[in-house]
């Protein structure tokens, strides 16, 4: 993709949680390479700090919060930062995720409430703090991070799937609802990315089982790939979804 004004990416500012690593730092670091400006939040603010500092060595500009999704406010405040040094907000990648499989019959609860937490409500949370700016400005572009988990289930992911395809059915209405403002739309599910979501898998049975499917994981690049295409759409085109999958990833 080239780098100029017309990429549609160049100037707009990007706010994007789970930004410490994995696809939410390829994102970063794509969109910034492409002009764009980046508001990143996450909750290990010594790792944001050194992603910032880089990408404004690099002749980027960028802001780090702390950031925990399952706290609304925190969310408020990463977005209203975005709006209060840069002026707006134009984009907003929900990335934040975990993925700590288990049978359902091992009662891991705590893992069930901390997937809810952070898989949905952060996604609701940091909707909750873009729309209303978004609203404001009559445009703007809601990305929220889905899986393949949104739209096939295996035994052990059954509460990770059910929080991945809730994100679908959120993002949908959305959609819908925010037509009068001319606000975009779009998730993205990943199949096998090389990630660190592997290691939030804390039965040690099943994260041999999710490392056996990751054998065939593909670079985060490609995921920062597939949400820089959205961007970069002419405004009037609007991708709803992009799954993708290693073309190897049978599952």
């Amino acid at each position: 993709m080239n780098n100029s004004i017309h990429n549609n990416i160049t100037g707009k500012v990007v706010v994007i949680t789970g930004a410490s690593s994995g696809l939410g730092e390829a994102t970063a670091r794509l969109l910034s390479a492409q002009g764009a400006t980046v508001v990143l939040g996450a909750r290990r603010v010594d790792r944001l700090q050194t992603l910032v500092a880089e990408l404004i060595a690099g002749g980027g500009k960028a802001l780090a919060l702390a950031t925990d999704v399952t706290q609304a406010a925190q969310v408020k405040a990463l977005v209203d930062a975005a709006v209060q040094t840069f002026g707006r907000v134009d984009v907003m990648v929900n990335n934040a995720g975990l993925m700590p499989h288990s049978p359902l019959e091992r009662l891991k609860i705590s893992d069930w409430d901390q997937m809810i937490d952070v898989n949905l409500k952060g996604v609701l949370y940091g909707i909750a703090a873009a729309l209303p700016h978004m609203q404001t400005q009559k445009a703007g572009h809601i990305i929220n991070v889905s899986s393949v988990a949104g739209h096939k289930v295996r035994p052990g992911s059954a509460v990770y799937a059910a929080t991945k395809h809730a994100v679908l059915a959120l993002s949908e209405g959305l959609r819908q609802e925010v037509k009068p403002y001319n606000i975009r739309t779009t998730v993205v599910s990943p199949g096998a990315i090389d990630t660190e979501l592997v290691n939030s898998v804390t039965e040690p049975d099943i994260a041999a089982n999710v490392r056996k499917v990751y054998e065939v994981a593909i670079p985060v690049a490609s995921f920062a790939r597939m949400v820089a295409f959205a961007i970069s759409q002419p405004d009037d085109v609007d991708i709803n979804e992009i799954l993708f999958r290693p073309t190897r990833q049978e599952l």
